[in-house]
């Protein structure tokens, strides 16, 4: 297998000449149709509802799905340090094996989600300008379109700084505001924590760290979010909250010009950003295992509700397809959907208005999926036309 490579600025896919897909189901706003999608020069020209006589790529019955948008992966952090503080001495070929996980689980804009600030774990100064050098350095034979999200530690003194030197690699496409601090959001209960952090301390050592953390935090989130949403403000970034617990957290939001709501840890915040009109983003290991790793909202619970806009893959990029599939066979939700949680929807919310649908005018990022036990399985691969996977 060859392909053409693909660079963010100067892209080179889109050489492929008329290409007409048919004999399978295309995803439609009306959910899935029989007929035949007609690309040329990398994008989408037509939807026929009927199999045109030309000679064309058979689908025998699959779907025939945008190319999927990841808003947030961690995945790019496991290459890069494969163990506990071991850095893989070769970052190129880190990002590399990341496109190919991505592109495999069709995937084809990814927002790789690097960390601007230290939570707590310490190495995250360097997995930075690691992961950002590495990033421009790949350009150009990457297969994935690579974006670049800046997860904000705000309860880290060294945000500031660390967000001066990320910017020096160029702008970012995202930008969302955290607070990992025990207590706070995603740790509410400090035993959640702890589990996460697989460490075992005292009840006294518990309180002296979190009041510790709690200090470092109070000492500089104020000034680390403000800095962060005039930056968005600044250069029309969109901006995404994290981790939001309660309506407070929300109304906060809305007051800083967040328009992404990225994993809220109950259905009072879940329910709250939908209403104020934020786009409601869920993981797909929560939905897929049943349950949050850290003790918060089921993602399914959310998507029930009615508030649930799109699916991220998080930390298991494979997990992004399978998690659409079963919102539209277990959780009940229509395939456009269900399918538009991993493809139109967060392209919306991210500002792409070029891809996430099989319609006339978008680029011809296509992914080709089949049920194999009870899951979505990519069989194939397109970016702008030409075949990747």
């Amino acid at each position: 297998m060859t392909w053409t490579a693909y660079a963010e600025d100067g892209e080179l896919y889109g050489k492929a000449k008329e290409i007409i897909f048919k004999g399978g189901l295309v995803l439609t706003p009306a959910g899935f149709k029989k007929g035949s999608l007609v690309i040329r020069g990398g994008y989408i020209e037509a939807f026929e509802e009927k199999n045109l006589g030309a000679p064309g790529r058979e689908l025998d019955g699959d779907w025939l799905i945008p190319g999927l948008v990841e808003l947030h992966t961690d995945n790019l952090e496991k290459n890069l340090m494969p163990r506990p503080g071991i850095f893989w001495s070769d970052p190129l070929s880190a990002v590399e094996a990341h496109d190919a996980q991505l592109i495999s689980a069709g995937i084809t804009t990814v927002f790789d989600s690097v960390c601007v600030g230290e939570p707590v774990d310490k190495g995250r100064r360097v997995m930075l300008s690691m992961s950002l050098k590495a990033l421009r350095e790949a350009r150009g034979h990457l297969r994935a379109s690579h974006l670049t999200h800046l997860r904000c530690e705000a309860s880290s003194p060294d945000m500031d700084s660390a967000l001066d030197e990320a910017l020096g690699f160029g702008s970012p496409h995202l930008l969302s505001l955290m607070d990992h601090t025990p207590g706070e959001r995603q740790w509410r209960e400090p035993k959640d924590w702890l589990i996460y952090r697989q460490m075992e301390m005292t009840e006294e050592r518990v309180a002296r760290e979190t009041r510790i953390l709690r200090e470092r935090r109070d000492g500089c989130v104020k000034g680390n979010t403000q800095k962060v949403a005039r930056l968005a403000r600044e250069r029309g970034i969109p901006l995404a909250s994290h981790d939001d617990a309660d309506l407070g957290h929300v109304a906060e939001a809305v007051a800083l010009g967040v328009t992404i709501c990225e994993f809220p840890t109950t259905l009072e915040a879940a329910r709250g950003a939908s209403q104020a009109g934020l786009s409601v983003v869920m993981g797909t290991p929560n939905l897929i295992r049943g349950l949050s790793h850290s003790g918060n909202v089921k993602a399914a619970d959310v998507a029930k509700a009615g508030f649930l806009k799109c699916l991220s893959s998080d930390y298991v990029p494979a997990s992004l397809a399978s998690g659409a599939f079963k919102l539209w066979r277990e959780i009940g939700l229509s395939a456009a959907e269900s399918f538009g949680a991993v493809t139109s929807f967060p392209a919306e919310a991210a500002g792409l208005r070029d891809r996430g649908k099989l319609a006339p005018g978008f680029r011809a990022d296509l992914a080709r999926a089949r049920e194999i036990k009870g899951r979505a399985v990519i069989q194939e691969v397109w970016v702008k036309g030409e075949r990747v996977f």
